[in-house]
């Protein structure tokens, strides 16, 4: 007798305790009411990025196999010898080979 009345104070308290948490109200966060801010970074509004155009950030970030030191030289290489007349003449770039070329040749254009 004394088991299955314990069980049932045990039952009672467990389900009001569930019922309790369920229905209460949820607190909201400070974050909740945080102001929502957007990144916006300067991107070239093409879907291609333009060589004569495109800054070393711009260039390290969208073309694969670009990190910032190669991002540099085509910057540099643009600023000494002046705007690009092909895709092709990125070749002539240190540090650029065929292989990269290659794969950001769909990404690139020449304005």
């Amino acid at each position: 007798m004394r088991n299955g009345y314990f069980q049932s104070l045990i039952f009672a308290l467990l389900a009001s305790a569930s019922v309790a948490v369920f229905a209460a109200p949820a607190v909201k966060s400070a974050t909740d009411n945080a102001p929502v801010v957007k990144e916006i970074s300067p991107k070239v509004h093409s879907e291609k990025i333009d060589l004569n155009r495109a800054d070393a950030p711009t260039l390290q970030r969208e073309l694969a196999g670009v990190g910032e030191a190669k991002a540099h030289a085509i910057v540099a290489y643009r600023d000494t010898n002046g705007p690009f007349s092909s895709v092709d003449e990125l070749l002539e770039v240190k540090g650029i080979g065929k292989a990269i070329l290659d794969k950001n040749r769909n990404k690139l254009e020449v304005n």
